[in-house]
């Protein structure tokens, strides 16, 4: 009888405590960033060309001729053979340990790597050949999420390398969370051989030059020879610098602070114009004649509390002024193709737009059983990837009409 009393009044104690942490006003639901890692031995070993392989997480995705190369983040490059966009077919894997981004002119593929830059000559797309590895000139590439804390603990910073973040939302004890701003803080062209990325990119070719974003710095790099990219200096931009966006002489770079207008009228000096602030919030930008279009995401991983497409009159590029916002979900990358403009708003699907009469925004078509990440508007037709599908639509006179999926794991 004593045992079975001790039994239920440890089961009403236990209940009441963790009911208490529930509703305990010292407990709060906070972002972790836990850290991904691999050996040193295994980074420096990590370049090869294998055969398909089934993707774990699908990041952003380029287009260069027939191919589609779509990124498994921290981990490599997948190729799509996409010469039948009603039928495309994976045909390789390059496996690049820390690579988020890549860019390609002419049948070379650039490739970050953590802090260095890889080059491929993909002349032969079945025989893909390393051509170069330049060291640490990508020093600030590893993003830093927006999170309320950093694990740094289980780290064997003598034998393993940071290649990345997980973030997951967790309930702690507010008085045991640190802030992290500190780490924040401190932390299509005309060319018809350039191949065509989406507004997540952080890596651009104009001309004879590769412009690749890290958190701080616009680095730049010469490849008029290239195969051989020659380093130059590079431009310090700002905090928490995340994609970049070219339209004629001058480049827009997304912060989650902002977005910064940059001249390249001197390619191997980008020169700051203007800025447009919003606050704190992920932010991709795509641009045309007249406007910039702006995604900016909220929510705990991102700083803001509201979710939101916002369109930006440039049509003074030194004065941008903010023309209407319309409210979204949770937004992320973004396009335009003509008159239509396409928003990957995530879980609530793909939006697209009539924006010939902006500020006015009708809307054409809304897709709402896709998750959606980054679209790549091509001329003949739309590319959009999203947990792990890569769905491609063809365009109609006033909407657009679903053309393939194609399953990436």
């Amino acid at each position: 009888m004593k045992k079975n009393l001790f039994i239920v009044v440890l089961s009403i104690l236990v209940c009441t405590l963790s009911c208490t942490d529930d509703n305990d006003a010292s407990y709060a639901e906070v972002v972790v960033a836990k850290p991904l890692v691999i050996s040193k031995t295994e980074f420096v070993n990590s370049i090869a060309v294998l055969p398909p392989q089934a993707i774990d997480e699908s990041g952003k995705m380029y287009a260069y001729k027939e191919y589609i190369f779509v990124n498994d983040k921290y981990k490599g490059i997948h190729v799509i053979d996409n010469s039948n966009p009603s039928n495309p077919n994976k045909i390789g894997f390059i496996k690049i340990a820390g690579n988020v981004d890549i860019s390609i002119k002419d049948d070379v593929l650039y490739a970050d790597s953590l802090m260095d830059l890889l080059v491929f000559d993909i002349t032969d797309i079945h025989n893909i050949k390393q051509l170069k590895r330049l060291e640490n000139v990508l020093q600030d590439n590893v993003v830093w999420p927006a999170a309320d804390v950093f694990e740094f603990d289980g780290v064997d910073y003598e034998n393993e390398i940071l290649v990345g973040w997980e973030t997951v939302v967790e309930r702690r004890k507010i008085a045991e969370v640190n802030t992290v701003d500190f780490a924040l803080e401190n932390a299509s062209d005309g060319a018809r051989s350039t191949g065509q990325g989406g507004s997540l990119a952080r890596f651009k070719i104009v001309s004879d030059y590769l412009y690749a974003v890290d958190n701080h710095n616009i680095n730049i790099f010469d490849i008029s020879n290239l195969d051989a990219p020659e380093v130059l200096d590079k431009v310090y931009a700002g905090f928490d610098i995340e994609t970049i966006f070219n339209k004629g002489e001058y480049l827009f770079l997304g912060s989650m602070r902002g977005m910064y207008i940059y001249n390249i009228g001197n390619p191997e000096q980008p020169t700051l114009v203007s800025e447009f602030e919003h606050g704190k919030a992920c932010d991709p930008v795509v641009v045309d004649d007249n406007y910039a279009y702006v995604t900016l995401r909220g929510g705990n991983t991102c700083g803001a509390t509201e979710s939101g497409l916002f369109i930006i009159d440039i049509s003074n590029m030194e004065q941008p002024e903010l023309k209407v916002m319309y409210p979204m979900d949770e937004p992320y990358g973004l396009g335009i193709k003509d008159d239509k403009l396409f928003v990957c708003d995530g879980a609530s699907g793909l939006k697209v737009y009539d924006k010939r009469n902006v500020p006015d925004l009708p809307q054409l078509n809304h897709f709402k059983d896709v998750v959606t990440f980054d679209v790549i508007p091509l001329e003949d037709h739309l590319l959009m990837v999203g947990d792990g599908v890569l769905y491609q639509y063809k365009y109609l006179d006033a909407s657009i009409a679903l053309l393939s999926t194609f399953q990436l794991n």
